[in-house]
């Protein structure tokens, strides 16, 4: 998969106005580790994480992913009107129906020319929804369009919260815990084929990548009814057998990222930087220990955003960027495994 006609115009994002520490979730654990006996301060250590972000209780998603995607068709000197496609790439949706991306494209007034669908791939929703845009450049089907999603994690990690008090039991904390990591934001790529947008806004080349799969993994990680199926009765819950997605996880990227390095006949010191999934420290260092990439390469966010979903990548490219830590000229590795398993490695020339 690789491309010679697509770029990165912008980036916009939008972070959420509720600050939510770690110590905010352990006070209110407080009947669980009382019951077994752990002090506070647990889950910060396991995690690396002391805050993340939670939107207001009255919100759409849609709205905040539009206002990310203002801000990169700002950054680029672009209008909505030079838009002909628009992809809404969230775990979460406003409804089943319709696709939330048609909200987004009625904030923004997109033109009724213009392709809008909703891509759904976990944590690598946004990287999924970059490969289709970027396809359809690169075929020729369009000149620009619209990566964009709204994550949110208040519904969850409150649910979480007291399903832990309730069942006060180390082995259903292990299961729940990794959802105390969620935080919220909203993001947006502009991507184009090059020929449009301001011309003294630098133009990032997305070369392409490489995309794997370990599907037999699927049923470690899930999001949805406790009940299988779409029950009429049953409450959304979150379950994560984290010791299996690391491990897993690290195999199947391991084996995408030798495939990348082959395929893009990269140097033995390239790539130059790592943007990847912010999921916390454990699974941070273990996933550059596994490549055998020095750490000092890659910019990470979730120490005060926890885990945007398909939100973080993209958003903390957007920092890492704004904050001078990629440079012209780097090759840049955008990297990640979400529930699947799926993995992605894409690179970029910055």
């Amino acid at each position: 998969m690789k491309y010679s006609k697509v770029f990165i115009e912008s980036f916009g994002y939008e972070l959420a106005p509720n600050i939510i520490t770690t110590r905010d979730i352990e006070k209110k654990l407080a009947p669980f580790f009382e019951t077994i006996g752990f002090g506070a301060g647990l889950i910060e250590g396991l995690t690396g994480i002391k805050q993340r972000r939670f939107w207001d209780e009255d919100h759409t998603l849609a709205t905040h992913a539009a206002t990310a995607a203002q801000k990169a068709l700002d950054e680029a000197d672009m209008t909505s009107d030079q838009i002909d496609t628009l992809v809404f790439c969230g775990v979460g949706q406003d409804g089943f129906e319709p696709a939330t991306s048609c909200a987004v494209a009625h904030h923004l007034k997109l033109l009724e020319h213009a392709q809008v669908y909703d891509v759904k791939n976990a944590c690598l929703g946004m990287l999924t929804g970059m490969v289709q845009v970027a396809n359809q450049i690169e075929l020729g089907q369009i000149r620009a369009g619209l990566v964009v999603s709204c994550e949110t994690a208040r519904q969850i990690v409150e649910s979480t919260i007291k399903e832990i008090n309730a069942a006060a039991d180390i082995e259903f904390y292990k299961e729940a815990v990794a959802t105390l990591t969620g935080g919220a934001g909203a993001a947006a790529v502009l991507l184009t084929d090059g020929s449009i947008g301001h011309p003294k806004t630098p133009k990032h080349q997305f070369i392409g990548g490489i995309l794997k799969n370990a599907i037999e993994h699927h049923g470690l990680c899930s999001w949805g009814f406790e009940q299988k199926g779409m029950p009429t009765h049953s409450k959304v819950v979150m379950r994560t057998q984290a010791q299996g997605v690391l491990e897993h996880g690290l195999t199947l990227v391991k084996k995408t990222f030798e495939i990348f390095k082959r395929d893009f006949h990269l140097l033995p010191d390239q790539p130059d930087k790592f943007i990847g999934h912010q999921v916390g420290s454990l699974h941070h260092k273990k996933f550059y220990d596994a490549l055998n990439v020095d750490m000092a390469k890659d910019f990470c966010t979730y120490p005060f955003l926890g885990n945007m979903g398909s939100v973080a990548l993209p958003a903390t490219a957007a920092i890492a960027d704004e904050r001078g830590f990629l440079k012209p000229g780097d090759l840049v590795a955008f990297i990640g495994v979400g529930s699947g398993l799926n993995c992605a490695v894409l690179g970029v020339k910055w």
